[in-house]
């Protein structure tokens, strides 16, 4: 697979490209930038990062080592926003519904759900300056720079109280504990203020669901990724809230938290 990545990266092609034309012999030129960027990924270098590009939810994302890298996982956190759109009459466009996508790295969960939901309000926080240069180039390329407004904060800082239907986030989740269990080169390359929260894997999350509750209105969602390891933790952080659930991956593994804002406030 990264082979393939990377050879559609050198001739510069897709993949109906490539296959059409297996005859193709690669020019010097060609084969020095091959030989390169096989370089880069014996070291451990993502694909994703030689490339420059990642796909997420049918969407050609542009990446770099300022963001994490966007994965298919991720994509259940935009499912569970859409599944609860449509149950609530909001999706995809009955009225003006407000998202906040937190930590919003490439812009990944933003643009998808700008993508499904054209009428929606969007919205998308990083700390990284780096980081939102990315997403914006990205909302750029796929003609979304009007529908979505980027800000600069830590988590929801300086956002406006109640303002929000959903409050959706792939937050940091892995403790410095489990850095051993982690891949080497996720370690070494992906930023690691988006992999690792703390020693626990819950401080920004402790810190999100309370700024969550105060940025929804009345009857909002909160939708997080999280990790198996630590589900039943976010369970517990989330007792006050209602219709709390733990949603599974394709692996069994949990991998999204929902939970609802009391209409009482």
């Amino acid at each position: 697979m990264n082979a393939e990545l990377l050879i559609m990266f050198t001739l510069v092609c897709d993949r109906a490209h490539l296959y059409a034309h297996p005859e193709r012999e690669l020019t010097i030129h060609e084969t020095q930038r091959y030989d390169d960027a096989l370089a880069r990924r014996a070291t451990g270098t993502p694909a994703q990062y030689i490339t420059g590009h990642q796909e997420f939810w049918g969407l050609d994302l542009i990446v770099s080592p300022a963001v994490l890298i966007p994965r298919p996982e991720t994509e259940h956190v935009v499912e569970a926003v859409l599944e609860l759109a449509k149950a609530d009459g909001r999706g995809p466009s009955p009225h003006h519904l407000c998202i906040v996508d937190v930590g919003t790295g490439s812009g990944a969960i933003a643009l998808a759900l700008a993508k499904e939901l054209p009428s929606a309000e969007i919205h998308a926080t990083d700390i990284s300056l780096e980081a939102l240069e990315v997403a914006r180039a990205n909302a750029a390329r796929h003609g979304l720079t009007s529908r979505i407004e980027f800000h600069q904060a830590d988590l929801l800082d300086g956002l406006s109280p109640s303002s929000f239907d959903f409050v959706v986030s792939n937050p940091p989740y892995v403790g410095e504990s489990e850095e051993d269990s982690v891949q080497l080169e996720v370690r070494k390359f992906e930023p690691r203020n988006a992999v690792f929260a703390g020693p626990t894997g819950l401080e920004v999350i402790e810190r999100l669901i309370p700024q969550a509750h105060g940025a929804l209105r009345s009857g909002g969602w909160l939708v997080f990724e999280i990790s198996g390891t630590i589900a039943d933790r976010v369970r517990g952080l989330l007792a006050s809230w209602g219709e709390v659930e733990i949603r599974n991956d394709l692996q069994g593994i949990a991998r999204v938290a929902i939970a609802r804002k009391s209409t009482n406030g």
